[in-house]
């Protein structure tokens, strides 16, 4: 049997699992895994549209940190937060008024600052300021297509997203806007894990930083081997779960872009969360144990 046909047969099963855990009833699922240092990949559902949720920080993040590489933007540049800059999803941010309701001149941060509020804790409010100081959506969806990554649309910041959300949960699971494929998000990772996206020093600060995620402990590190690596962004909404990332396998065999949705679920978050991380499990052993050659 022929080194090919053993890789060919071993990816049918590695597909097979997601599958299987995608037919569980934890809602409609969808993953996408690419072995960053060969391209082998993996697929369930890696073409339909999912809701993002918070995992759309990670391409403003990267418009962000392109304006950086260029010269346009600096990190350490200060912007005034004001209390009209909250809404839900702000804990960090909202203490630093104190007390609360009372008008203030407002604080300072840096663009690294809420670099850090936005991708760490999900910080909403921190995501809207960065979105809006790097120009809004359009840069960003203009960002990607430069980068020829197609699958992922950003429409406005997470206040819109969370309202439209509200208005009608059905309608916002079949919605184009702020929604991305599994092929689309594995694809940008894949690609930012390589180096593709930014200069070398921004590629390791986003990593760090999406290395020291502080969500999604049961996702996809939930049954990792400990101490494994997995640079990251959750993303939650109603009955919107995902995790998507880049998880780095022992020795020298490489790293793993992954990305996971699940949307439209009635299961209870922990069995989501179960599902999501019983395909980063499959993925991480695949790509650990069978090499090519």
């Amino acid at each position: 049997m022929t080194t090919l046909l053993i890789l060919t047969l071993a990816a049918q099963v590695l597909d097979a699992e997601f599958e299987r855990v995608g037919k569980l009833p934890s809602g409609v699922i969808g993953a996408t895994a690419i072995h960053v240092e060969t391209g082998r990949r993996a697929s369930f559902n890696g073409g339909e549209h999912f809701p993002m949720a918070s995992s759309f920080k990670v391409p403003i993040a990267i418009e962000l940190l392109s304006r950086v590489d260029a010269g346009q933007e600096k990190l350490d540049r200060m912007i005034t937060v004001r209390q009209d800059d909250f809404h839900p999803g702000s804990g960090t941010l909202t203490p630093l008024f104190n007390p609360p309701g009372v008008d203030q001149p407002g604080v300072a941060l840096s663009l690294r600052h809420l670099l850090e509020l936005m991708l760490r804790i999900s910080d909403n409010s921190a995501t809207d300021i960065l979105l809006r100081e790097v120009g809004g959506p359009e840069p960003v969806n203009a960002r990607l297509k430069q980068l020829e990554i197609s699958g992922i649309a950003i429409s406005g910041p997470t206040k819109t997203m969370i309202e439209n959300w509200r208005a009608d949960a059905d309608a916002f699971n079949r919605d184009r806007r702020d929604s991305a494929t599994p092929d689309g998000m594995a694809l940008l990772l894949h690609r930012l894990a390589l180096g593709k996206t930014l200069a070398p020093g921004s590629t390791n600060l986003l990593l760090d930083v999406m290395r020291r995620c502080d969500t999604g402990e049961s996702r996809l590190k939930g049954l990792l081997p400990k101490d494994t690596v997995v640079m990251h962004k959750t993303g939650s909404i109603g009955g919107t779960t995902n995790d998507v990332g880049i998880i780095r396998l022992p020795g020298d065999a490489g790293h793993v872009a992954i990305a996971v949705f699940i949307k439209a679920s009635g299961s209870p978050v922990a069995q989501r969360e179960r599902a999501i991380a019983e395909i980063a499990r499959a993925a991480h052993d695949y790509f650990l144990f069978v090499k090519a050659h």
